[in-house]
């Protein structure tokens, strides 16, 4: 999938709708959307090729704008955003479907169509204790035809998004000399970062939507460090499910956040 650059600026707002102004260096000319927060109504003003572009990625340009802060929307409001051409949008939003990012050669590849048979799997949780104020992770590793080896951690860390993403990182770091790897999570914000977020924001000088610093940032650059020559499959899984990993996991990350 292409990743292109647009620009964005707030020109107009009349009865709280806002007349947005979005140019890119790849199309001639500019057009301008109107969008209504409140409403979330969108319109197109112009037919030239960048609108028939957004319009034909409508639903990326829609998740955009519905995540954007309302206290964000003013005239003058200025950001450069990135659209994936032809991305499988279904397929991404679909939680039960294995994300793959393939950065074994120089090209990173993202999709959702996993292709290798024997991978080593890893299961990770991470869990803050906020009576205790302490942290905890746990990696667990199954490699094909071996026993799980389990691994657990401390965490200085008081977030528990920021835990579950060092506990991916740590997987990594573990199985540095492995090539294929799955890293199943209860976590959102691991299954999307390196797939969906990083690739963007790399683009985009790390800001968000609403023209603000991603959070996490040096975490996010290393731990796509880690990902370089390496196949990748990303699976979440539902918290407190029955999944005896993922269950083992939780257990043992609240032990080890517990621990004195």
């Amino acid at each position: 999938m292409k990743l292109k650059r647009f620009s964005f600026k707030i020109v107009d707002c009349i009865a709280q709708e806002y007349s947005i102004l979005i140019a890119s260096e790849e199309f001639p000319n500019s057009c301008r959307i109107g969008y209504t927060p409140l409403t979330k109504s969108l319109v197109f003003f112009d037919t030239n090729p960048i609108s028939d572009f957004i319009k034909q990625h409508e639903h990326q340009i829609r998740k955009m704008l519905h995540n954007k802060r309302l206290d964000t929307f003013f005239v003058g409001f200025e950001l450069h955003f990135i659209l994936w051409e032809n991305k499988e949008t279904k397929q991404f939003s679909n939680r039960s479907k294995i994300l793959v990012l393939d950065r074994r050669n120089t090209v990173r590849l993202i999709h959702t169509y996993p292709s290798e048979e024997e991978v080593t799997n890893v299961y990770t949780d991470g869990s803050f204790l906020e009576k205790k104020g302490k942290g905890g992770y746990v990696v667990l590793i199954k490699k094909p035809g071996k026993n799980y080896q389990l691994h657990t951690y401390n965490s200085g860390k008081k977030n528990s998004s920021l835990i579950e993403l060092e506990a991916a990182i740590k997987s990594l770091e573990l199985l540095k000399d492995t090539e294929k790897i799955r890293i199943v999570s209860d976590s959102q914000y691991v299954r999307k970062g390196l797939t969906e977020w990083v690739p963007i924001w790399e683009l985009n000088n790390w800001q968000t939507v609403n023209g603000e610093k991603a959070k996490n940032i040096g975490y996010w650059k290393y731990f796509d460090s880690l990902s370089i020559g390496k196949y990748l499959e990303f699976e979440w899984v539902k918290a407190h499910d029955n999944h005896f990993e993922n269950t083992l996991c939780d257990l043992y990350a609240k032990m080890q956040a517990g621990a004195d």
